[in-house]
């Protein structure tokens, strides 16, 4: 096996091209969501800057759209986190991950709370409280706790998402239309049932197209899946050395992207798997400290990119109706970093806010 050295600043290039970051891609949304094998949506708008920063011309409302005609879906899926797939990878992605999210029940809190609950009997209970119609949490509380009376209401809730593929329906996550969360079945919601055959080699290859070169180490950290190491064993994937000494692997006709390719400054949304989906996030943190953006529970700041890696971060500011973006780098910003920002900021305003009565512009932070 030929292993051919790979440095850090080829990787980040290479991710950014794969994660269709280096320039807008005339792609459209749905196909962009495929592409990228979902993005994560634990904060429920955090898809549409992450697509805007990725895809030319797109567009707030026409993507809240895709939510309304169930073409795309937002439900647990990779590291019991929601995510915002496909309607096609909604169902073959929860059949793949649901023993790694059984497992991460187990040493949950929430296990204990239903002591004595048998598995078919929420699930069928579940079924019963939503074949009418989508409900909220605090209702599923209230026919769950009362069709098991000694378990803990609140853990009913959390296991049945865990163990049913319970999608968060419309208008929950559709851009400017505050709505609490709604659960349904995925299968119910789709109309179609959960893939037989989720293919877990053809998943390897798909996630090597959106962030590789990487490991068997790197799509756990992305998906909480475990095994992965067999699988990637029996592809026949093109190997390279990171500079830590790590084999990496992509798929044969991969290609990398030049280490010395020039990337202008880019915002990069909250939560955005760019900076969750590898074991090693040096590619594209380089040497800020994860805690700079990664909080000690689990929230992930919009960020900036300066020459490809995470170099501050960035959030909306709304005030009585004004709309501003706020960006803190880490270090003074050069010139032309400062006006590209400033740019890309304008415009991500006049997109995400284009109905407000004032657009105050973008701030520049202290770190």
């Amino acid at each position: 096996m030929v292993i051919e050295p790979v440095t850090r600043r080829t990787l980040n290039r290479t991710l950014l091209s794969r994660q269709l970051l280096l320039q807008r891609a005339d792609m459209s949304p749905a196909d962009a969501v495929t592409h990228l094998l979902g993005l994560q949506s634990q904060n429920a708008t955090s898809v549409y800057p992450g697509l805007w920063t990725r895809l030319a011309g797109f567009d707030f409302a026409a993507f809240g759209r895709l939510l309304a005609e169930r073409r795309v879906v937002r439900l647990a899926l990779m590291r019991n986190t929601v995510h915002l797939v496909t309607a096609a990878d909604a169902l073959r992605l929860r059949p793949w991950l649901q023993p790694a999210l059984d497992r991460g029940l187990r040493s949950s809190a929430w296990a204990a709370g239903i002591a004595g609950v048998g598995r078919d009997a929420l699930l069928a209970a579940g079924r019963e409280a939503l074949a009418e119609q989508p409900l909220g949490p605090s209702e599923l509380r209230t026919m769950l706790g009362a069709r098991f009376p000694a378990a803990d209401p609140a853990s009913l809730v959390n296991v049945l998402r865990t163990w049913a593929p319970l999608v968060q329906v419309p208008p929950r996550g559709v851009w400017g239309v505050p709505c609490g969360v709604r659960y349904a079945f995925a299968d119910d919601w789709l109309g179609a049932p959960l893939a037989a055959d989720p293919d877990p080699a053809g998943l390897v290859r798909r996630y090597l197209a959106a962030f590789g070169p990487a490991g068997p180490a790197d799509m756990q950290k992305w998906s909480g899946a475990t095994g992965l190491k067999r699988l990637f064993a029996d592809l026949d994937l093109r190997t390279y050395a990171a500079e830590d000494g790590q084999v990496l692997y992509d798929l044969p006709d991969a290609e990398l992207t030049d280490p010395d390719t020039p990337v202008s400054a880019r915002f990069v949304a909250d939560f955005d798997n760019l900076l969750l989906s590898h074991a090693d996030r040096t590619r594209i943190l380089g040497d800020v400290p994860k805690s700079r953006v990664i909080s000690v529970n689990g929230i992930v700041s919009g960020t900036i990119l300066l020459d490809g890696f995470v170099g501050g971060t960035w959030r909306f500011e709304r005030a009585k109706g004004a709309a501003a973006v706020v960006v803190t780098p880490f270090a003074p910003l050069r010139a032309p970093d400062r006006d590209t920002l400033e740019a890309e900021g304008l415009r991500l305003l006049a997109t995400a806010y284009e109905g407000a009565p004032e657009v105050r512009g973008v701030r520049f932070a202290r770190a």
